[in-house]
């Protein structure tokens, strides 16, 4: 197969993660024959940085032009001033609104290596296999926003229609056909008019699936369930804000913000691909950082956008063994072994492969 990659490293340990992730990728074309090509461009603060504007219309294009888009982290103090005009984050909004990624997929799962030195009971936490689907270009995140006066009032709006909905709420029931045939969807019904909305349509959508167990929860008693019964959860479907917040609570589950990847995807088999945790700037340029998310996030690439299942699961099988053999990096080296750098552990992820 021959693909055009787009590679977007960003800011903080986005380049460092990045890099491996291609070294990987180009590792995996080799051995199964394939023929990857990447192309780089500027996103976030490094593009401010460089031309004043965090999506360049360069970068839009090498987007354009390509099969996939994998990212590594954008923002940083340097760019963190709330009142600023340009900000990194606006890049990726934009990015996912002008390629209409409104589907985040977000798959957590918990590994035996690590089970007996999480934050959970060892208990909660075994056979966690949970795949949020999260509405990506709508909600308070795009919804009209205004500081009025001097900026003692302001507001954020959040707005759903039922299209949007609807599209979301059926990759979400899709998914859990394939799976364990279970569907959470998490609203704020009891007091948002948009979530009213939300829960009133993904009622509606269910009746197309009627393989699929459908149950409702309020975003609070989410959060909730999540850390005392994660075991029950297959798919869970959140509206943008709540999909984001609920995500990162899980990343306890798997033990680190660094383990997790995500899946941003639209109708076709177009897709952006990035890691759930940040920049991270506090130990850029240190040999800390955690691949594990980045090197998930190119296997959902060759997954879903590349439509090549062997080669995604030889990855995620890769970074398995390596947990097994007691490599950690520095986020989980509590969680028992010996911390290892960035590049060290990237390359027995490498080996295994």
């Amino acid at each position: 197969m021959k693909a055009r990659i787009a590679v977007l490293p960003g800011d903080g340990i986005g380049p460092e993660v990045v890099g491996h992730t291609t070294r990987l990728l180009s590792v995996i074309a080799d051995k199964h024959g394939h023929d990857f090509t990447f192309v780089e461009g500027m996103i976030g603060g490094i593009a401010i940085d460089e031309t004043g504007d965090p999506l360049p219309e360069e970068t839009i294009k090498i987007c354009e032009e390509a099969d996939a888009i994998l990212l590594g982290a954008v923002g940083g103090p340097k760019w963190s001033d709330p009142t600023a005009t340009v900000q990194p984050e606006r890049g990726l909004l934009g990015l996912r609104q002008h390629f209409g990624l409104f589907a985040n997929l977000r798959p957590v799962k918990t590994y035996p290596a690590l089970l007996e030195h999480a934050p959970l009971r060892a208990e909660l936490l075994r056979d966690v296999d949970i795949l949020f689907v999260r509405e990506l270009v709508s909600g308070i995140y795009f919804g009209d926003r205004r500081e009025q006066g001097s900026g003692e009032e302001s507001h954020d709006t959040m707005r759903y229609t039922r299209a949007e909905v609807e599209q979301v709420a059926n990759v979400a029931f899709r998914a859990a056909q394939g799976r364990r045939k279970k569907l959470c969807s998490v609203d704020k019904a009891n007091v948002l008019a948009s979530m009213r909305l939300w829960r009133r349509t993904v009622v509606d959508v269910s009746e197309d699936y009627a393989d699929v167990e459908l149950e409702h929860l309020l975003v609070d008693a989410a959060t909730m369930h999540l850390l005392t019964r994660p075991g029950s959860f297959d798919v869970i479907v959140a509206g943008n804000m709540f999909g984001d917040i609920l995500s990162d609570e899980a990343s306890v589950l798997a033990g680190s913000l660094g383990m997790l990847p995500s899946a941003s995807l639209r109708s076709d088999q177009f897709g952006l691909y990035e890691p759930v945790h940040g920049s991270a700037p506090d130990i850029a340029g240190q040999g800390k950082a955690n691949p594990i998310g980045m090197f998930l996030s190119a296997a959902l690439l060759l997954r879903y956008s590349l439509q090549l299942e062997a080669e995604a699961s030889s990855i995620e099988a890769a970074i398995d063994a390596v947990l097994a053999d007691g490599l950690r990096t520095a986020d989980i080296v509590g969680q028992g072994g010996e911390a290892v750098s960035t590049e060290a552990f990237a390359e027995a992820v490498i080996a295994k492969l």
